[in-house]
């Protein structure tokens, strides 16, 4: 797993937000912002909190990103000082993601029941393959 390493923590009590500025090393080119969120969160310990990407950019000729993040105490704050171009961006990577789950949760399921289903017809199809070769011989 990568290394996050803080390049800038600030507390902007004007605009009531913690502003993050972070480095993932090895993950250019792999990391995706909702992913990067997850990240930051557990790092930091912002469970209950909104965590909004604002920027991830991939260093030229190195497998660095860097990221930018707006932490807020309230949705609704953070919802009146940020585009909401962003926050329709983050509903639709949210719902591909439960989309992908649920997706895959109906393949496991249906999975299950045809791996069942053809050892069934194998024990029927194997007597009547006894009984084809029982009349050959006679």
């Amino acid at each position: 797993m990568s290394i996050i390493e803080t390049i800038a923590d600030v507390n902007n009590t004007f605009l009531s937000r913690r502003e993050l500025t972070c480095n993932f090393a090895g993950l250019a080119g792999k990391l995706k912002s909702l992913e990067a969120v997850d990240m930051i969160s557990k790092e930091f310990k912002l469970d209950g909190k909104v965590v909004i990407p604002m920027r991830l950019r991939t260093q030229v000729g190195k497998s660095l990103i860097t990221g930018t993040f707006y932490v807020y105490d309230d949705e609704g704050l953070a919802k009146k000082h940020i585009n909401p171009t962003i926050f329709s961006r983050l509903d639709k990577s949210k719902a591909k993601i439960a989309e992908a789950e649920a997706a895959a949760k109906e393949a496991e399921a249906a999975e299950a029941p045809a791996e069942e289903a053809p050892a069934e017809v194998k024990a029927e199809e194997a007597p009547a393959e006894e009984s084809k070769e029982e009349e050959k011989t006679e």
